[in-house]
């Protein structure tokens, strides 16, 4: 049976002292191993949605519960977000003046690897990617599609149980959209639960299910259509 990695209930978040209503009652289910799209207008409440399930900002009611853990009754989510969630977002965040290598080692000093393992794994992940050979650049001798692949390996650095990527193609030109959504669906592949918040239709059709978030509550779940997905077109 596969089980449930997501389960949120009645989730609300509210902002400027309740004047604001980010999310009002959202509830979702996401499984170990789904591929899962958020779409919506600016203001939806989406990237709320993401922060919350990976433990970024804590929800006014509700339940919210991932990997078995119920974040609301959570001291640290420092150590929850480091054992259990990567994180992409539109912006790489890459330190420049690493190599792609260093940048991916950065989450694994928290959980004192020895220098051999750091950059083997790093090694690893660069090469799922297909940068092994890029591995010694710098970010400014990548480019936008490269560093975006960084950014992914890097969040995959302690062996998440979920990535979370916030308009991880916004920024980037057609043909690094699609290295990008190569690299997720590949990951899912391998097991990895993804979910990924897009404005782009031709994005969030190579997900397995898309949710639609408008004024802070999921109004509308549809399956994708796999032709209109950016590597079918």
């Amino acid at each position: 049976m596969v089980r449930k990695i997501v389960d949120i209930q009645d989730l609300v978040k509210t902002y400027e002292n309740g004047r604001v209503k980010a999310l009002n009652g959202v509830n979702l289910e996401v499984y170990e191993g789904d591929f899962i799209a958020i779409m919506g207008p600016s203001g939806s409440g989406k990237t709320t949605l993401l922060n919350i399930i990976g433990g970024l900002d804590r929800p006014d009611f509700g339940r919210v519960i991932v990997d078995g853990v119920n974040l609301c009754e959570v001291k640290s989510l420092d150590e929850f977000r480091a054992k259990t969630v990567g994180f992409v977002f539109q912006l790489h965040n890459l330190i420049p003046v690493l190599t792609a290598s260093e940048n991916v080692q950065i989450p694994m000093f928290e959980q004192g690897l020895p220098n051999k393992e750091r950059i083997r794994r790093a090694e690893y992940l660069l090469k799922l990617v297909g940068l092994e050979h890029r591995k010694n650049f710098l970010p400014t001798k990548l480019s936008g599609g490269e560093r975006q692949r960084v950014a992914i390996t890097r969040a995959l650095a302690n062996n998440p149980k979920i990535l979370l990527a916030d308009e991880p193609t916004g920024n980037l030109d057609r043909e690094s959209s699609k290295e990008i959504m190569k690299v997720f669906l590949n990951l899912n592949k391998k097991g990895l639960t993804i979910i990924i918040v897009t404005h782009d239709p031709e994005i969030a059709n190579c997900a397995q299910k898309i949710h639609i978030l408008r004024d802070g509550k999921i109004v509308a779940t549809k399956k994708p259509d796999p032709s209109k997905c950016i590597l079918s077109i």
